[in-house]
């Protein structure tokens, strides 16, 4: 049986030294991993710093970085999955909306997440039916139930092969947000995104992607949380989903027929 206290205390454990890196360098020389998206020097050092720590500390589970991949733990069944520094282009650029994500994912679902951000002093924790913290204090979504009312979050636009096309949707869902809710944020970390949603100061957030360092740890805190977590067709939100919508319970069925029409417009396009 899988011993989700310990494991979420090991996990915490290893946020904290990632969050002593970040504070502790500047980004260093930048790696280009396409058309407008790079990895620092501090992504790859809290990367391989977490991997080593994990080795020792959970041999048995596997491990899934962002940066150097997925190695493989005597566990067919356990993954941890890591996100060294969420929200690099605003590590490079001196803003403080970073985050490090680390969730334990079993088969296709999150079971622990913790997301550290290291400049605004929070930790965020959860683990399946454990409910979800922040600096220790239990947590709650939104209870927001119209639209206008409500501040939500979406992802990032597109960059690199193909994005015009899948920028349509994007911009199809701002059009719709635009005219229907109180404000549209885009904060450029979508661990921070799912905390936030979970502790009530977002009622809700988009993405038409689902990247599992992303999102495998802040889903599981968002659910603790009380939050619906979705994928973008409104099924149920798994490792291999391909967007995420995390949503206030009042507002789901609206916000998910509003991803509707913006997918059915960019479709006509």
């Amino acid at each position: 049986m899988t011993d989700l206290p310990a494991l979420l205390a090991t996990a915490s454990e290893a946020t904290d030294k990632a969050s002593a890196i970040i504070r502790s360098r500047q980004p260093g020389e930048l790696t280009a991993k396409g058309d407008r998206d790079m990895a620092s020097e501090v992504d790859y050092a809290v990367e391989q710093a977490l991997r080593t720590y994990l080795a020792e500390a959970t041999p048995d589970i596997g491990f899934l970085g962002e940066e150097e991949g997925r190695t493989a733990g005597s566990s067919d069944e356990l993954l941890w999955v890591l996100d060294p520094v969420d929200g690099t282009v605003n590590f490079v650029h001196g803003m403080p909306l970073v985050a490090v994500s680390l969730g334990l994912v079993a088969g296709d679902r999150s079971i622990l997440g913790v997301i550290e951000m290291p400049f605004l002093g929070k930790h965020y924790a959860a683990a399946d039916g454990l409910g979800a913290t922040c600096n220790g204090k239990a947590i709650h979504g939104s209870t927001c139930s119209s639209l206008s009312d409500a501040l939500i979050a979406i992802g990032d636009y597109a960059v690199g092969t193909g994005a015009p096309e899948r920028n349509q949707v994007r911009l199809a869902l701002t059009t719709l947000l635009a005219a229907n809710v109180q404000r549209i944020r885009m904060l450029g970390t979508a661990a921070t995104d799912l905390a936030w949603v979970a502790e009530g100061n977002l009622d809700a957030s988009v993405m038409f992607t689902n990247k599992p360092w992303d999102t495998s740890a802040g889903v599981l805190i968002a659910r603790e949380a009380g939050v619906q977590v979705l994928d973008v067709d409104g099924s149920r939100h798994t490792f291999n989903s391909t967007g995420t919508v995390a949503v206030a319970a009042p507002l789901a069925a609206e916000l998910l027929g509003l991803i509707q029409e913006a997918r059915s417009a960019a479709e006509s396009q």
